[in-house]
């Protein structure tokens, strides 16, 4: 049993990470233009094969306008994502092959050239989409027939999968010994096949699979009648005699009888693995993604919204603030990325995307994890004048220092991208996270929602069971830090997974340097902030203007 997929070697030097990020998959919606150029310059080169490459540059162009013609709409929708990484490869397999009968090496290596910008997805890009859907099915409660067909909540998709198609999910899952998932598609998988005209993937492998899977969920007595069920099928299969004798021997050890093993089979158990964050957490993140942890309607009642006018600028042009939680306290300013600046935001990042890193609390260093599934890109200031502006406004949000912030993050998510609950700040046992910087901790974050995805995708707060939704233009802040310096850790949060749509988001990390007197100690250990900026003096915005009597930039100055 192997896995049909094609390791694309021509494309060797490339990361196959491009299930992480959607706007990779609208790069690869591109190469849709590209193919038929490719193929009409090598018809020109080898003209005694003109005929039979003209007919497929044909097919293909035929196929590329119902590709561009659903465009974004396919790549959005999880289901449809997967299908296309695994069309494309399968699609390239193919031109591949032709060109290659045709000792065409030297056009085919040329493809990779700036001139056809081709990007095909690997066999592990189409693993990574499969993960992502798992990764999706568990957080939302997806039912795995219906997503099968293509269907999310009461949204249908334009396509089903085929018994292969949840065969390669089940097999994506077997190999990261995932044997949950694993029964649960290959039973998909079965089912579908038995309903298939022509069989789109072997029932021999199907079985094999589910029956090695279902020992390892404790399901021993299902095991052995699937793999005797494989023998009658194929008395010369390889390894299903032995593996028959094999779970007899099982059974036996278990103090079952022979005359038992095939008798009262009982219910299949499918136990989902525990998780290393601990099933408790990994069950309240699961919920707030879901948005489904009630909040107290007293909480709801003590939140506000204000306009922030503590600055000379912010007279004139105040910024709308929403109280979303006060302990620890999280605002959303309103309004405050416009859809122009959001576009070029965008694109200066695109070119610069890629894996997502975490600070490694033991080096210090950056590295990629499985946690943390996105790709992003660093923006500088002097890189474009909307840069710039954005940090300038972040000042004005927060009260914050700019100079010591980190630079502008910009992250965006893939097929099922996540970022599972963590600390934005480093713990005192982490001393060398931020090490290198010489700013101290991260003192706050700011993160904008550049998009809003139809579903998921959401921001969550797992220590005080509490999620903001993305809304566009909108920027969440909260500060990581308590006012004496040491990490809070009720601001343990995580990115949900998109389940439908596209979510860009840019991040602000500030630190400690340079805030000093912007943000001092409290006279009390449990001193905190009741809006943005408090200083501990005057009233709350709720009760009267948020104005300083003596309005002056530099917040010492106004002290």
């Amino acid at each position: 049993m192997r896995l049909a997929l094609l390791v694309l070697t021509l494309f060797g030097y490339t990361h196959a990470d491009l299930f992480t990020s959607i706007a990779d998959m609208q790069n690869l919606l591109e190469t849709e233009r590209n193919i038929p150029k490719l193929l009409d310059k090598y018809i020109h080169e080898e003209e005694e094969r003109l005929v039979q490459l003209k007919k497929l540059s044909e097919e293909y162009a035929k196929k590329n306008e119902q590709s561009i013609e659903n465009g974004m709409k396919d790549i959005v929708n999880p289901i449809n994502a997967f299908l296309l990484i695994k069309r494309k490869i399968f699609d390239w397999k193919e031109i591949e092959s032709k060109m290659n009968a045709n000792k065409a090496g030297n056009v085919v290596n040329s493809i990779t050239d700036d001139n056809y910008g081709v990007r095909y997805p690997t066999a592990d890009d189409l693993s990574g989409a499969a993960i992502g859907l798992l990764r999706l099915q568990d957080t939302y409660r997806l039912d795995t027939k219906d997503l099968a067909d293509g269907k999310i909540y009461q949204d249908q998709g334009n396509y089903t999968f085929s018994a292969k198609d949840c065969f390669e999910i089940a097999r994506a899952a077997y190999n990261e010994h995932d044997f949950y998932h694993t029964v649960m598609w290959m039973e998909e998988a079965k089912r579908r096949l038995a309903d298939e005209e022509e069989p789109s993937v072997e029932v021999e492998d199907i079985l094999e699979y589910l029956a090695f899977a279902l020992y390892k969920q404790n399901n021993l007595k299902h095991a052995l009648k699937l793999t005797e069920e494989l023998y009658k099928l194929n008395p010369s299969h390889p390894r299903a005699k032995g593996n028959v004798k094999w779970y007899e021997d099982l059974l036996e050890q278990e103090g079952v009888r022979r005359s038992e093993m095939r008798k009262n089979l009982p219910e299949i158990q499918n136990r989902r693995p525990d998780s290393v964050l601990g099933n408790t957490e990994r069950t309240m993140y699961e919920a707030l993604c879901r948005n489904e942890v009630p909040v107290s309607q007293k909480d709801i009642s003590r939140l506000y919204c204000y306009y922030k006018r503590d600055r000379p600028f912010l007279v004139y042009a105040p910024i709308k603030v929403e109280i979303k939680r006060f302990n620890p306290l999280a605002v959303l300013f309103k309004d405050v990325i416009s859809d122009d600046e959001v576009a070029t935001i965008q694109e200066l990042a695109k070119p610069k995307l890629a894996r997502a890193t975490v600070h490694d609390s033991a080096t210090g260093k950056l590295v990629t994890a499985t946690y943390r599934i996105s790709k992003s890109a660093w923006l500088k200031e002097w890189e474009h004048e909307v840069v710039e502006r954005v940090n300038k406004r972040i000042e004005l949000m927060t009260n914050l220092e700019m100079e010591t912030a980190e630079e502008l993050q910009i992250a965006n998510y893939g097929i099922g991208g996540h970022y599972d609950p963590h600390f934005d700040h480093a713990k005192k046992e982490e001393s060398k996270s931020f090490e290198s910087l010489g700013t101290g901790n991260r003192i706050a974050t700011v993160l904008f929602y550049m998009s809003q995805p139809s579903h998921g995708g959401g921001t969550v707060f797992t220590e005080v069971k509490s999620t903001v939704l993305p809304t566009k233009n909108d920027a969440l802040f909260w500060y990581n830090l308590f006012k004496q310096g040491d990490g809070n850790p009720d601001t343990r949060h995580a990115a949900c997974p998109v389940l439908v749509g596209i979510k860009w988001v840019s991040n602000k990390w500030i630190h400690e340097k340079g805030n000093e007197f912007r943000r001092p100690c409290g006279l009390k250990s449990s001193d905190k902030e009741r809006f943005v900026g408090d200083l501990g003096v005057g009233p709350e915005p709720r009760d009267a203007p948020n104005l300083s009597p003596v309005l002056a930039k530099d917040v010492w100055e106004t002290l």
